[in-house]
């Protein structure tokens, strides 16, 4: 159910993981397509009755709205699948931390739900400086940290925060309305005290019976703005630390009685007080890292779904893959610019050919102007493209990195705010 990029980057492109055993079936729309108005439930309703006796499983990579779909069509036709409430609950950030905060509260930092048409009267308990994120996010769209309160009302009283509850969570608050209750309001932002540390993502999956980690995924940020610029497996955490990680990702999935799926988690661990801090669940696959866990421990995230989707538990070996390390790099700019020179198809595969196993995913195109930061990923830069690569030692990563870039040849120029 609504396919991604990566779907087609990492799965499609590699029948050879699945060909053997499934008939994949790509229902539409793609999750880049799938317009606000887009009627979810009867989109639901009849897959249940188009799919009823014909289907083995049902999946999806896509955060928003396609793992909630996708439960709540296996559910229905009894299928291995969670329940689509505990999917809703583990993805609604407010409902998430009060599950997190009796489950894990060393965890689980001091939060408070705030509705931005209701700040009048409300006191804010949460010290500051604190972190400011939509209930339901989308990447880091209108994730903020803000310095007092008046810059957190004013934060929320922005107008691309009221376009984006009204327009971009539609689909959600009907998912909300039916899966969890017409009481729940799915348009609420969310204050939390500030974590600080190393940030990981845990990915790990879940049977019918347990819950296991896959690894850890160090996560690389600017140190100016934060954003993501990398993601490197395994991480290089002191081992009993990743345990720790781990085991807190399982309670995390056990907490939300997930069931026949992946999920990640993420982490911040701090060296100096060896505290540990949830940031959130995401009950799915992550389908950029997919290919890590092929490179290093011998088995596809894509190829893991779809065991868990038919109701199979994996088959998974640490350490049982070809390369010691993996890595995952968005490529950004930091600057409005306008793209000058795009690599074509022919350059991607070029690119790809300097480095084992390598993968790239292009985002832009010649011409095309990069500016519009306020509502694009994090808010403070523009992704232009993704570059994985694999390596024997963690030091090589970023030497296959800027032979991958070299030769995809992206040229921009600088233009004004």
């Amino acid at each position: 159910m609504f396919p991604t990029a990566w779907d087609r980057q990492q799965l499609l492109a590699r029948p050879e993981l699945w060909a053997e055993e499934f008939e994949l079936v790509l229902e539409a729309p793609d999750d880049a397509d799938c317009a606000n108005d887009f009627d979810v439930l009867g989109c639901i309703d009849a897959a249940v009755r188009s799919f009823a006796g014909s289907t083995d499983g049902v999946f999806s990579s896509s955060d928003y709205p396609g793992i909630a779909v996708a439960a709540a069509i296996g559910t229905a036709l009894g299928l291995p699948a969670s329940h689509p409430a505990s999917i809703m609950r583990a993805a609604h950030k407010g409902l998430a931390r009060a599950v997190q905060a009796v489950q894990l509260p060393l965890e689980t930092p001091a939060f408070q739900v705030l509705d931005p048409d209701h700040l009048d009267g409300v006191d804010v308990v949460v010290p500051f400086p604190c972190y400011v994120k939509p209930a339901k996010g989308c990447f880091s769209v209108l994730a903020r940290r803000v310095e007092d309160a008046t810059q957190l009302r004013a934060f929320l009283r922005d107008p691309l925060v009221a376009r984006y509850r009204r327009d971009y969570l539609r689909i959600y608050c009907r998912l909300v309305a039916r899966y969890l209750g017409p009481g729940i309001d799915g348009t609420v932002f969310v204050a939390e005290a500030l974590l600080r540390g190393q940030l990981v993502t845990v990915e790990g999956y879940a049977t019918d019976r347990d819950v296991h980690a896959i690894g850890v995924v160090d996560s690389l940020r600017d140190e100016r703005t934060g954003s993501f610029v990398g993601f490197e497996y395994p991480s290089v955490l002191p081992a009993s630390v990743c345990r720790r990680l781990e085991d807190a990702a399982c309670r995390v999935a056990r907490a939300f009685s997930l069931r026949w799926t992946m999920f990640n988690c993420e982490f911040f661990w701090d060296r100096v007080t060896d505290h540990i801090g949830l940031v959130e669940i995401n009950p799915r696959l992550c389908g950029q890292f997919a290919d890590f866990y092929e490179k290093v421990d011998g088995c596809n995230g894509y190829r893991i779904a779809l065991d868990l989707a038919c109701g199979r538990a994996p088959n998974l070996r640490r350490g049982a893959g070809t390369f010691a390390c993996a890595a995952s790099y968005p490529l950004r700019v930091f600057d409005p610019v306008r793209v000058v020179r795009a690599p074509d198809a022919g350059d991607i595969a070029a690119a790809c050919r300097l480095s084992p196993q390598a993968l790239v995913w292009n985002e832009v195109h010649t011409g095309e102007l990069l500016t519009d930061f306020a509502s694009a990923d994090d808010g403070q830069s523009f992704r232009y493209g993704v570059v994985n690569v694999a390596a024997g030692r963690s030091a090589e990563l970023t030497t296959h990195r800027d032979a991958v870039l070299r030769r995809l040849d992206y040229r921009f120029e600088v233009c004004a705010r």
